[in-house]
């Protein structure tokens, strides 16, 4: 037996390994050392004061040496040229290089239209950004139907070239773009927060700045992102995929948002995405939903081994990956507290703020409709600490949440099959409501009416539903989710 084990273990081992490699091979040694940063993040968060130096608050009246700095340079880039437009001092900073891609997006109208909206790009810039449209997205279940549905990420955007054009719109109006830094801790004095940051390699001396405002755009590497929903996301940019008709191969105009191609396996029932870009060229993702507390170190790296081994299960082809994308996306159920912000001169914004769907995961979408009510928050914000937010969850999210910490946490054994049989149950319903109803759902725009009467047929098609959502959320989590629908509904009337 001992022998057995050891021999299996040496096989996960070797192909860790490979995992590693085809991850260095495409995405660079600094795409890996993200990955295993990401990794390591797991096993010893960042304590909830910052990270290891928390430099002296700065006194009353002090200067500081920008309105709002940004930490984090992913999609909230976009955030800083649209605040220094506005006439803020801006700073932003970020581990590696501010505006590297490490995912792909897709978008619907909305999000097309938000963005040409923002004033960051003409709408011209915007066309030549999406690389990619389809005539329909399909859901598919494993042993169940496939589902299709219009206007739904409908879009495929080049993610890099819409973060390069980011950063030259803020270096023209004049932001501090500080690459390969990284925040090391803060400390909020009455007019002023001090923030230590340095370079992001072994044995930098760090230094302090000062802002009005910290805005923390650092995702679920954040000590603040504390969502109880975690979507561990792995995949790239494929080329070689068998083009064509059929389930396992890819459709140039057709999106797939959701697959499955087994039941639950290792205690997670695994999804598939695929986002066809530019020709020859489709994003695959491969993710799960779990509970905060339920994913340890190497998550990121484990899931690569398995979408390497299984990908052919899910796509016919040669696949060769272009450019790896993952990460860490936090989601909150709604059924506990929300990530907080540590003080008045700190805001979440993105991931680590989890405002998003916690079904769909959509933080693209979300954020970039938002483009313009966030930047006008954080304005406001930088003047005037104490000014309230005027973001607002979306109805539906009172909702979801719940059907996400249910997904988090699926029955196997014996009883694995059954999220994927919920899960086609639900979308034949919502296939049934019609289009406008079931893209809304996806979008985050169902209004709470449709999505009461969406649970209602679901559960008349599958009464197991009820043992299954009770089995998996505790007594007060119900109270939570019934009270919330209940306000939604009422604020609808």
């Amino acid at each position: 037996m001992r022998a057995g084990a050891g021999g299996a273990a040496g096989a996960a081992a070797r192909e860790l390994d490979a995992a590693r490699g085809r991850v260095r091979e495409a995405g660079g040694e600094a795409l890996l050392a993200r990955l295993e940063h990401l990794d390591a993040a797991r096993v010893a968060p960042a304590p909830r004061t910052g990270l290891g130096r928390a430099p002296r608050p700065p006194d009353r009246g002090a200067a500081a040496d920008y309105d709002v700095v940004i930490a984090g340079g992913g999609l909230s880039l976009l955030l800083a040229p649209m605040l220094a437009a506005a006439g803020l001092r801006v700073a932003v900073l970020d581990r590696a290089r501010i505006g590297a891609a490490h995912r792909e997006w897709n978008a619907g109208t909305a999000e097309v239209e938000a963005l040409s909206a923002s004033g960051i790009f003409a709408q011209g810039e915007v066309e030549r950004l999406v690389v990619a449209r389809y005539v329909e997205g399909l859901c598919r279940w494993h042993g169940g139907g496939t589902y299709p549905v219009r206007g739904v990420l409908d879009h495929a955007i080049d993610a890099g070239g819409l973060l390069a054009a980011a950063r030259a719109r803020a270096e023209a109006l004049g932001v501090t773009l500080l690459d390969g830094h990284a925040l090391l801790g803060h400390a909020e004095g009455p007019d002023a927060v001090a923030l230590a940051v340095a370079e992001a390699r072994a044995g930098a001396a760090p230094r302090d700045l000062s802002a009005r405002l910290l805005v923390d755009a650092r995702g679920a590497a954040s000590p603040y992102a504390t969502a109880d929903l975690v979507c561990p996301t792995v995949g790239g940019v494929l080329a070689g995929l068998a083009e064509g008709d059929g389930e396992r191969r890819i459709r140039p105009d057709v999106g797939e948002i959701l697959a499955t191609t087994e039941d639950v396996e290792e205690g997670r029932q695994h999804l598939w995405e695929a986002f066809p870009g530019r020709p020859g060229e489709t994003t695959v993702y491969l993710f799960y939903y779990a509970r905060s507390g339920d994913v340890g170190p190497g998550a990121l790296l484990s899931l690569y081994a398995r979408f390497f081994r299984l990908l052919s299960r899910y796509k016919e082809g040669d696949a060769r990956l272009v450019r790896p994308t993952f990460g860490f996306i936090p989601g909150w159920s709604r059924l506990s507290a929300a990530p907080r912000a540590p003080g008045r001169r700190v805001r979440l914004v993105g991931d680590a703020a989890a405002r998003h769907s916690p079904l769909t995961f959509c933080g693209f979408g979300a954020n970039v409709r938002e483009l313009a009510a966030t930047a006008a928050d954080l304005a406001r914000a930088a003047r005037d600490p104490g000014a309230p937010s005027a973001a607002r969850d979306a109805p539906v999210h009172s909702g979801t949440g719940a059907l996400a910490a249910l997904m988090a946490r699926p029955a196997g054994g014996a009883r694995a099959g059954e999220m994927n049989a919920l899960l086609n149950t639900a979308f034949a319903v919502l296939h049934a409501m019609g289009d406008d109803v079931y893209a809304a759902l996806l979008r985050d725009e169902m209004q709470p009416g449709d999505f009461v009467r969406f649970l209602r047929e679901t559960a008349a098609r599958r009464p197991e539903v009820y043992r299954e959502v009770v089995s998996a959320l505790p007594l007060r989590a119900l109270g939570r989710w019934g009270a919330g629908l209940a306000r939604e509904l009422y604020r609808a009337r």
